[in-house]
């Protein structure tokens, strides 16, 4: 890895940063602590207790701090300090930057493409990969073994990881006079916004009539189940293990928390977050935070808790 100098990453950081000590230090690593060498960029979780020693016992020279930390000008001379609203998030952007690799754009001899795929030029199809008759626009990545039925549409800078499916059948079965199940068509599609990442092993289920639709910047873990009709709310998170039952309704900016399950045809509000676990059984307006099964607001969910620590239903 090349040398990466402090003046390197300044335009990386904003406006509204503080360094103190040496500016001509440079990195070539960044490393868990356990690993953090002389030549590591490292950082302070604003988290951590004791950050004034954690700085002073790193090993590396360059560290990346919170600007609320109170340093006295010299007190660290063989460091650079670089201080920041969020130290975190700058290290993000350094590591997109630096040491991220990036999918050269290819389809794979293996990968198996319907004749009237609409694929643009810089996407990266990986190997025995299927793209039905869909749209796939600039800058997408479609890993290995992935499987895209027909009436799939997918943005801009879309990352579909391994072994994912979307827009196959969806779970519609309605009972005939005799008691025997008879599938309800689904001739809908999917549509995936831009900037949208779906994790690895993850389905997606078609609309019935109409559309499942991804919002633009929603981030879908690895192992997610999303019902035909869904729809998923702009920068919306769902993670690991979640189900999502049809016809549900989650608005943007909210976050869905591992192993959820949420009933169908439910409305979840903007900024709304579901711990872990919950099962989802009626309507949550915006901006609120549910648990427990059935799901409860967390406010209920603390009283809950109370009543039982003394002996109460």
């Amino acid at each position: 890895m090349k040398n990466i100098f402090v003046k390197d990453i300044l335009p990386l950081l904003g406006d509204n940063y503080k360094i103190m000590g040496n500016k001509d230090l440079y990195f070539n690593n960044i490393s868990p602590t356990e690993s953090v060498n002389e030549y590591s960029l490292d950082w302070v979780n604003p988290l951590k207790k004791n950050k004034l020693e954690y700085i002073r016992n790193s090993k590396a020279k360059i560290i990346i701090c919170e600007d609320s930390l109170s340093i006295d000008e010299g007190s660290f001379p063989n460091k650079c300090l670089i201080l920041v609203k969020n130290p975190k998030f700058s290290v993000l952007k350094i590591l997109d930057k630096y040491f991220n690799e990036e999918t050269a754009p290819q389809i794979h001899p293996s990968a198996i493409l319907h004749p009237e795929a609409e694929i643009a030029e810089d996407c990266y199809i990986g190997p025995f990969t299927y793209i039905g008759k869909c749209k796939i626009q600039q800058g997408t990545v479609i890993h290995g073994n992935c499987y895209l039925y027909d009436n799939v549409t997918i943005g801009k800078n879309v990352i579909i990881k391994a072994g994912t499916v979307i827009g196959g059948s969806g779970f519609a079965y309605l009972r005939n006079d005799k008691g025997h199940f008879e599938k309800f068509p689904q001739i809908g599609g999917v549509i995936i916004e831009d900037n949208v990442e779906i994790g690895s092993n993850t389905s997606i289920d078609r609309g019935a009539l109409g559309e499942t639709i991804i919002g633009e910047g929603a981030k879908i873990d690895n192992l997610v189940h999303i019902s035909h009709n869904v729809k998923i709310g702009k920068h919306s998170a769902i993670i690991a293990n979640t189900v999502i039952g049809g016809s549900t309704v989650i608005g943007d900016y909210s976050w869905v928390s591992p192993s959820v399950s949420i009933l169908d045809q439910l409305k979840i509000g903007n900024r709304v977050t579901l711990g872990v676990g919950a099962v989802i059984v009626e309507n949550i307006p915006d901006s609120e935070k549910w648990t427990s099964i059935p799901a409860m607001s967390f406010h209920d969910f603390l009283i809950y808790k109370r009543k039982l620590k003394k002996g109460t239903s």
